[in-house]
Parts: C-alpha cells; structure tokens; sequence
C-alpha cells in the first residue's frame, strides 16, 4: 500500500484558507483498493435509525475492515465520519 504524507506549517495552512497558497492534494489508492459491490437493481437498500446505533450516545465507534473510524452527532444534528 502506498502512503504520503503532507505535512503542512500552520503559516502555509493559514495562507491556503486565504488562497494565497494553492492546496495540495494528493490521493493514492493501493493496488489492492475494492469498492463495495453496488446493490442489485431493484434490490431494497437497508436503512437504519441513528437513533438504534448512537443508542443516547453522540459519539460511536465503527470498526471497518481493520480500521476504527468515529461518527458523532453535531450540535446542529448533522453526522459527522472522521479516521
């Protein structure tokens, strides 16, 4: 798998907000990346309350493929999916 870092000083980030500094992007997938296979058509995609996973909890974890990632709630109710 490959990875790069960017690491950026916080002079160079408050410049970039300003765009005065273009933004650096890069995004490298692995050999090995897959998607999720697309549902069938006219398969019934599931839906799931937020309200059965957070359980009262603004904040949960979810383990996916080896990796934990953290939902939480916003004060304004929106989702949030953060590594």
């Amino acid at each position: 798998m490959k990875v790069k870092l960017i690491v950026s000083t916080p002079e160079e980030n408050k410049l970039r907000r300003q765009r005065k500094l273009p933004t650096k992007m890069m995004v490298e997938k692995p050999d090995t990346f897959m998607h999720a296979p697309l549902p069938r058509e006219g398969a019934e995609i599931r839906t799931i309350e937020s309200a059965d996973i957070f359980r009262g909890a603004n904040e949960i974890m979810i383990r996916h493929d080896g990796v934990v990632y953290r939902m939480k709630i916003t004060r304004q109710g929106k989702l949030i999916l953060n590594k």
